[in-house]
């Protein structure tokens, strides 16, 4: 594998996976094609599209990484929040990957890392705020709709996504087991992080800025290691680019073996969950180069 690679799989030592990146060739990862029965996309919200386009050429082409030539595109309406508002933004869905990936999540694979490339539009205006796609477990079905402000039975799931919020300032968004534990550890990441007592908790706010994507590709990869059962030592690490911007330690995601990573919640919207967070015009963002692998 080469290293113009590293922005999209930035840990090499892995044992197997999958992509849809036709660039990045190992024979440990299997190549297969952005459509949703192949990649175990399921519980799509119903009012929003991920439609399969030819996204747009890109403000400054890398010279490294050649661009993607399918995307799955998310469309955010004038006056559009979350995927379940009154005028729905974005799009919303679970993906649990190719069904030998998928068999190894249900395994209890202990390590795992997903990534893909984004690319907002050109003219995009960032607002107070919207979600991005990352990391999904629990035990079994309280492993879904772990967000939303959501209190009951929060210590049999977990959700990570990263987010943006004014001026593209970036963060990662967590919904973890609430325990003292996990908030002591998290409002030390820096250089900000904040705990919301209705919803989750901002981690790493200002950490990384979003800017290069407006009309360019970039890489996001997200890294979740499980904690041993009775032990603090689960771990979360973030790259943009390829650079490792936030990284978490002695967390606690799980308290039964029966806790598992489900995949990705590959979900993207403005918001929030009220008006002045909605986007102040049409805008679209492209999603590629979706790849998951156990570590």
């Amino acid at each position: 594998m080469t290293d113009y690679l590293i922005p999209i799989l930035p840990i090499q030592q892995f044992k197997n996976g999958f992509t849809t990146c036709e660039h990045l060739k190992s024979d440990r990862i299997t190549l297969v094609q952005l459509e949703d029965e192949l990649l175990g996309v399921h519980r799509v919200s119903s009012r929003t599209t991920h439609n399969i386009v030819t996204p747009p050429l890109c403000r400054s082409p890398s010279p490294a990484i050649p661009p993607p030539k399918k995307a799955w595109e998310a469309f955010y309406p004038e006056g559009s929040i979350n995927p379940s508002a009154e005028l729905p933004g974005g799009f919303g869905f679970y993906l649990s990957g190719p069904s030998s990936f998928a068999q190894q999540l249900e395994e209890g694979a202990n390590e795992v890392l997903v990534s893909y490339r984004m690319m907002l539009s050109d003219d995009w205006e960032w607002v107070r705020g919207g979600k991005l796609p990352g990391f999904f477990g629990g035990i079994g079905p309280f492993a879904y709709n772990c967000t939303g402000g959501r209190q009951e039975d929060r210590c049999q799931c977990f959700n990570l996504r990263p987010m943006w919020r004014p001026k593209g300032v970036g963060e990662l968004y967590t919904y973890l087991p609430l325990v003292e534990s996990n908030s002591e550890i998290l409002k030390k990441v820096p250089p900000q992080s904040i705990q919301d007592p209705n919803y989750g908790f901002s981690v790493g706010r200002g950490a990384f800025n979003w800017v290069k994507a407006v009309g360019n590709w970039i890489a996001v990869a997200c890294r979740i290691k499980l904690n041993a059962i009775g032990c603090s030592d689960g771990e979360v690490q973030l790259w943009v680019d390829g650079e490792p911007v936030i990284t978490v330690h002695g967390l606690l995601l799980r308290q039964s073996n029966q806790s598992i990573i489900k995949g990705m919640h590959f979900q993207t919207f403005f918001g929030g969950h009220t008006q002045e967070w909605a986007s102040p015009k049409d805008q679209k963002a492209w999603f590629a180069d979706v790849t998951g692998v156990v570590l």
